[in-house]
């Protein structure tokens, strides 16, 4: 039987100054997808992406945000929309019947689901409630009740790329950096081999997810990784996904402790990782079948097995340098201002 024809589509990604929206759309555009790649900053790198189609678009926050949207995806044909950050989750939902109205297909999880991976204490109770071992969780009042000793980590409940993330060993220093960290949540600091998950889930509710280790990380950015597999942690990663009810593409994050190989999962995101190129590498066909799940096909989890000990090392890359007013926003095109 021969393979169904490529379809081309034309994808909207957002968020792409970003490692995981500029992959992506880096991704789309190799495999012969037009990208209309958006950001709220003009000097975002994946708007300077060579074949993609460039625009500003608000930030997420603000009330124009939807009304842009609508307006490039009506401008440029879009058939779809794929987040490339956790920010854009929630307008995107807002916007998701209007949007779906106009033609455009979006594939999101419902709002719990959003609300539990952008938000670290409502994703601890909800692990909790499934027995998923995840860190122990409190809130700035609750600091009293942290037991004596305990390594924390400081970070905003609402977070996102290790911004505003710090650690400390005793409830002193805590109580000053949650003055200091917006919309502070307190948890207990593992240790072990760290480890992302890139994850499908289909609409019946099947999941595939490839395992990559964290050999070595920067500013929460995976600089060296290498493929594994291991039965407890993927077992731990299909739990989570089934918990918080994810659809379509994320990635899970988590430890393996080194003294009883303990699996502890300490993130959601609802989104494709900046470190997924590794997971393509070693054979899994993500990004087409994540584009096969939004269009409506069905998703082959055949094409999602992949090779272990495929390693990816990554390092900061020069896209482009010139003038800031030789960008295509300065030359007259249509820039939309919060």
């Amino acid at each position: 039987m021969s393979a169904d024809p490529f379809i081309p589509r034309r994808i909207l990604v957002t968020g792409v100054g970003a490692n995981p929206g500029l992959g992506l759309a880096r991704s789309l555009t190799r495999l012969g997808h037009q990208v209309i790649a958006t950001d709220a900053n003009p000097l975002a790198p994946g708007l300077l992406l060579p074949d993609v189609i460039p625009r500003l678009i608000p930030h997420t926050d603000a009330r124009e945000y939807a009304d842009a949207l609508a307006e490039i995806c009506r401008d440029h044909d879009v058939e779809a929309v794929v987040a490339g950050i956790e920010n854009d989750l929630p307008p995107l939902l807002a916007a998701k019947t209007r949007l779906t109205a106009a033609g455009v297909r979006l594939w999101l999880p419902d709002p719990d689901s959003i609300r539990a991976c952008i938000d670290k204490a409502v994703f601890h109770r909800v692990l909790t409630e499934h027995a998923i071992r995840t860190p122990r969780t409190w809130h700035p009042a609750q600091l009293d009740r942290v037991p004596d000793g305990t390594e924390l980590v400081i970070k905003p409940a609402r977070g996102h790329g290790a911004q505003n993330v710090h650690f400390c060993s005793s409830r002193e220093h805590a109580r000053v950096l949650c003055g200091l960290v917006p919309q502070a949540i307190v948890q207990e600091r593992v240790h072990g081999t760290e480890f992302t998950a890139d994850c499908l889930v289909d609409r019946a509710g099947r999941a595939s997810a490839i395992l990559r280790r964290r050999d070595l990380v920067k500013a929460g950015l995976a600089a060296v990784s290498t493929t594994f597999t291991d039965l407890r942690v993927h077992a731990a990663v299909v739990a989570t996904l089934k918990a918080v009810r994810s659809v379509g593409v994320s990635c899970v994050q988590g430890f393996i402790s080194p003294d009883d190989d303990t699996v502890t999962i300490t993130e959601l995101n609802a989104r494709i990782a900046g470190g997924f190129p590794l997971t393509e590498a070693a054979g899994a066909d993500l990004v087409e079948q994540l584009v096969n799940g939004l269009f409506g096909a069905a998703v082959d989890h055949d094409r999602l097995t992949y090779r272990t000990g495929v390693f990816l090392t990554n390092y900061v890359e020069t896209l482009a340098v010139g003038n800031i007013a030789d960008l295509p926003f300065a030359a007259g095109q249509k820039e939309v201002r919060t």
